[in-house]
């Protein structure tokens, strides 16, 4: 039996948790195109109805599941993408017959197989289930109905086109693999422009957006390529690509970052601007580097709102806020961010510019690359094949009569001598360097070569930092610290 806006309306009503006004306003509700095949749980929470038994709180989506889930005597489970092989459940069952009867297949195991369903009391698709997989167990759960539409739509869609573009294409990868076999008379080559390949790099960059990952690497194989995001710090494997799909896609997103295609054999950077879902500008920084089995590329994703987090927002604690600002509203001296790659130094260094750019000071970048364009500032980036240096931007950046420098970062002595330089000359010189603590830095600059009388006359003080990893908003439950944690 199909769940129905009434009976879901008149239980919620039984169970005190919908008001009966509330519920026959409901049914006089019209529907737009798109929601005529919602579940009714989406219908209600879409009106974000207030909950008789938490009041201040609506009925949301995640909340009329769980109490479905609970009605129905079914375990919930909250579907997490990345926790679920998207190459192995699409072969369960076709789209066709996922979307009709609103079913995902979250795990595959040697004699089980998990189905997500958001109709508790539907059964006519368990008996085809087990008909095609004998031997396993089949185990429902009830899951998010706008999750399991949204994730069928992807996977399928994603697995649709990985599957035309292999029949497409070879059985082997690019010259550049060391260990590719020729195979006589095969002399096609998949076009990155292919639309099956145009189609999965839209997925990959849409998904990584939605996920939150901060770097995408697409790493080729002998026979399948490893697609993985880097989440909160931690890479997850997302995708397998069959080795000729992945040299496609590879060199779809080298044309898309401008980058020389035909060259496999030297590492390359390039850049592609893209928008989220949202509408969101994005930046992405492409980074290639030839392996035995062909090319490797990583993508590191540049949150687009790096320059709207205000102080508050970067997570300091009150006394380090309250000793980082009085760093910054120094004059002139130098100020050092450290820690290792990723642990946030732009998102910090950014801030604390668009904090200190106001209309009545001259804000000066030398960057490599530029990560990100903010019209406050004058950014200058970094050009190794014209010889222009960190410290020769420096060097040009003192004739441009400048009250703030931020560098990149001091990687050798003639670029700390010109921050040096700019600090005992009225200037505040923001910039970092690569040390696993504060106190290192001052170590570091030792060895670079600089006098100890000019440390302690410019520098003003040093920032070491690291991100911690968050919990899910969704997932966290209060609790005591291990003490022996």
């Amino acid at each position: 039996m199909s769940l129905s806006l009434r009976t879901v309306a008149d239980d919620l009503v039984a169970d005190g948790r919908l008001s009966r006004d509330d519920s026959e306003q409901l049914s006089l509700k019209t529907r737009r195109k798109e929601q005529l095949n919602w579940n009714p749980v989406e219908l209600i929470a879409e009106e974000m109805l207030d909950d008789q038994n938490q009041p201040g709180r609506s009925l949301d989506l995640e909340s009329l599941t769980i109490w479905l889930a609970e009605k129905a005597q079914q375990q919930y489970v909250r579907i997490d993408p990345l926790k679920i092989d998207s190459v192995v459940v699409t072969r369960i069952m076709s789209y066709e017959f996922a979307q009709r009867h609103q079913i995902l297949a979250l795990d595959v195991k040697e004699d089980e197989v998990v189905i997500a369903s958001a109709q508790p009391y539907l059964h006519a698709w368990e008996e085809t289930i087990e008909q095609s997989l004998p031997g396993k167990i089949l185990t429902r759960v009830i899951a998010n109905p706008a999750d399991i539409r949204r994730c069928t739509t992807e996977f399928y869609t994603m697995a649709r086109s990985v599957n035309k573009a292999n029949a497409a294409g070879l059985n082997t990868s690019t010259l550049s693999n060391l260990e590719q076999m020729l195979e006589l008379g095969q002399v096609e080559q998949m076009e990155a422009n292919d639309a099956h390949i145009v189609n999965i790099v839209d997925w990959l960059l849409n998904y990584a957006f939605t996920q939150r990952a901060s770097d995408i690497h697409l790493e080729p194989r002998r026979d399948k390529g490893r697609v993985r995001f880097r989440i909160d710090g931690v890479l997850h494997l997302v995708y397998e690509l069959p080795a000729p799909v992945m040299t496609a896609v590879v060199s779809r997103l080298k044309t898309l970052g401008r980058m020389d295609v035909a060259e496999k054999r030297r590492p390359q950077d390039g850049r592609l601007k893209t928008k989220t879902v949202d509408q969101h500008e994005v930046e992405l920084r492409l980074s290639t580097l030839p392996t035995a089995h062909g090319e490797k590329m990583v993508m590191r994703i540049f949150d687009p709102d790096i320059l709207l987090k205000s102080f508050a927002q970067l997570g300091l604690a009150n006394d380090d806020f309250g000793r980082w600002e009085q760093m910054c509203d120094n004059p002139n001296g130098i100020v050092l961010v450290t820690g290792p790659t990723g642990s946030g130094k732009t998102t910090t260094l950014y801030t604390s510019l668009k904090h200190l750019a106001t209309p009545e000071v001259n804000v000066c970048t030398i960057e490599d690359p530029i990560e990100m364009v903010e019209p406050s500032f004058n950014q200058m980036q970094v050009h190794h094949n014209i010889d222009l240096s960190f410290a020769d931007g420096v060097r040009a950046l003192l004739r441009q009569d400048p009250d703030i420098i931020m560098v990149g970062e001091i990687r050798d002595l003639e670029t700390a001598e010109m921050a040096i330089q700019a600090a005992l000359t009225g200037h505040l010189v923001i910039s970092t360097l690569h040390t696993n603590d504060a106190p290192s830095a001052v170590t570091r600059l030792l060895e670079l070569g600089v006098a100890p009388y000019l440390i302690k006359a410019t520098v003003l003080g040093v920032m070491a930092q690291r991100l911690v990893r968050t919990l899910c908003n969704n997932c966290k439950n209060q609790g005591d610290p291990d003490p022996d944690g």
